[in-house]
């Protein structure tokens, strides 16, 4: 087994490495399209609050405590909207976080979110768009940039606003993710210089090189990158998106200024910071959940399917950008390679469903399912499926199935980090082998302990699940400890450590 690490830090010892008393004087301002809660009608009737799904709220929540902070986002349901706005006492934690919800216009948030967000700029940014025939934009997409993302990143902007004027204090805006590309300029346009807040955005996808971007029109196009332009300080997950964006700036942002070594742009009289700050996980909330006794149940269970073959796992959202067909392909060509594996092996795949009112989303599943039933039929027996796939959103099976994989599959053809790379080795108990694309955002940090392939390459994936199954005892244990000391040492408050102490330093040097 692989060494577990000691406790991590506290809340306030949190606090003294982030040195939150800088910001003790300060009001935080985060915006996303979805918030830390939704507020639902259970089966009784009654309106409850459900923690909202991401890392975002727990990287966030060590630091909440102790300073004050409004988030704003998108109502999901109409008992978000009967809310509004009201305080929502922070989990694990001492005080509590201002909320506010907006709420669009449906044809207003169905071009934002299902039209421009999604899957324009997802697919457009994951570089997915087949450009000899996709994408179509014809008068419904410029109807939906116009009436929908534009109209609700200002409207965004127009909260923000009205919370920046509400408070004396020096002001931070937290800007989250493709959905806001628009809203620090609309802030700046709306605010006089001398109440201008500090604000930060960080894009939790890919940001692909300029020649890709050349799939939006101009107006399109330079919008975004103005929008992004009147940032304060632009985080990225890898160092290559950052460079991407600085290349992307320079190829179509005119009288834009760029400077690569320093990660800077200067535009409109401004300067734009670019760095590169990986998200993570909470790894001691994760260690925690080990003990959780629904945890302990599902791993029961699944240790019932596994028996005593060797597991390939795969956790995933069902997203063509996952690449979770071709994982299914090389793993058949593993079984046509090296027979020996044969009744001995089982991929067991968890996939959670994702984005069902998006069109290209639609028969994703069909396509894998056909695969995964054309390999059963292939190879399977009486007595072996080689293929398992359970579909749902369940995180804590999820956490079971990581305790107890030999081979975690992470194949991205583009993925900005992704988690399930750092949830596996933190969980698992069989120092299993991470199999990781070099596409994802994780291996900037993860490649010493994992093996890398090409999310294309089908033979290299099949001989890297080969190499991992077949692989030794002792190099299993090195990479299982070098995978849980980088996570470890790099975790979700190291994230949010990093942006805070960059605000700071450029606070002290302006």
């Amino acid at each position: 087994m692989a060494d577990r690490p000691e406790v991590l830090p506290t809340g306030a010892e949190i606090r003294e490495d982030i040195d939150l008393n800088t910001f003790s004087d300060w009001h935080i301002i985060i915006a996303s399209n979805r918030g830390p809660v939704v507020h639902i009608e259970n089966s009784d009737g009654e309106v409850i609050q459900q923690k909202g799904s991401g890392g975002l709220i727990t990287g966030l929540s060590g630091m909440l405590q102790y300073i004050n902070a409004t988030w704003i986002s998108c109502a999901q349901t109409p008992q978000d909207v009967d809310f509004l706005e009201g305080d929502i006492p922070l989990e694990e934690a001492n005080g509590s976080i201002h909320v506010k919800f907006i709420n669009p216009e449906q044809a207003a948030y169905d071009g934002y979110y299902n039209v421009i967000a999604n899957p324009l700029l997802w697919f457009l940014q994951h570089s997915m768009w087949n450009i000899s025939s996709e994408p179509v934009i014809d008068h419904a997409t410029w109807d939906a940039w116009e009436n929908g993302y534009k109209k609700v990143n200002h409207l965004f902007a127009q909260e923000i606003v009205k919370a920046v004027e509400n408070t004396g204090k020096k002001t931070l805006v937290m800007l989250q993710d493709y959905h806001l590309y628009l809203t620090a300029r609309y802030i700046r346009d709306l605010l006089p210089k001398a109440k201008q807040p500090t604000i930060l955005h960080f894009t939790h996808i890919p940001w692909p090189g300029p020649e890709y971007w050349r799939i939006l029109p101009p107006t399109m196009r330079q919008g975004i990158l103005d929008g992004l332009c009147a940032v304060d300080l632009l985080g990225f997950q890898t160092e290559e998106d950052g460079l991407n964006f600085i290349r992307t700036v320079e190829s179509h942002l005119p009288r834009a200024h760029v400077k690569y070594k320093r990660g800077r742009i200067w535009y409109r009289n401004h300067a734009t910071h670019i760095q590169d700050f990986p998200i993570s996980i909470d790894v001691a909330n994760l260690e925690a959940m080990r003990q959780d006794e629904e945890v302990i149940e599902q791993k029961k269970k699944l240790q019932k399917i596994i028996t005593d073959k060797k597991l390939v796992l795969r956790v995933d959202r069902i997203d063509p950008s996952k690449n979770i067909i071709r994982g299914f392909k090389a793993f058949e060509e593993l079984l046509s390679l090296h027979p020996e594996y044969q009744e001995k092996v089982l991929f067991l795949a968890l996939l959670v469903p994702s984005r069902r009112e998006v069109e290209e989303y639609k028969d994703y599943l069909d396509k894998i399912m056909a695969i995964s039933g054309q390999i059963n039929a292939g190879y399977g027996t009486s007595e072996w499926e080689p293929v398992r796939i359970l579909v749902g959103e369940n995180y804590k099976r999820a956490i079971a199935a990581l305790q107890l994989y030999d081979v975690l599959l992470v194949n991205a053809v583009a993925d900005g980090m992704n988690l399930v790379a750092k949830e596996g080795p933190i969980v698992n108990e069989r120092n299993g082998v991470l199999v990781l694309s070099e596409r994802a955002g994780a291996s900037q940090q993860l490649a010493p302990g994992a093996i890398v392939i090409s999310p294309c390459d089908i033979y290299a994936t099949a001989e890297a699940i080969h190499q991992g199954l077949s692989m030794g005892m002792e190099e299993r244990n090195s990479r299982a400890r070098s995978l849980h000391w980088l996570i470890k040492n790099n975790d979700i408050y190291c994230w949010l450590k990093d942006q805070l102490h960059a605000i700071v330093e450029m606070s002290r040097k302006s």
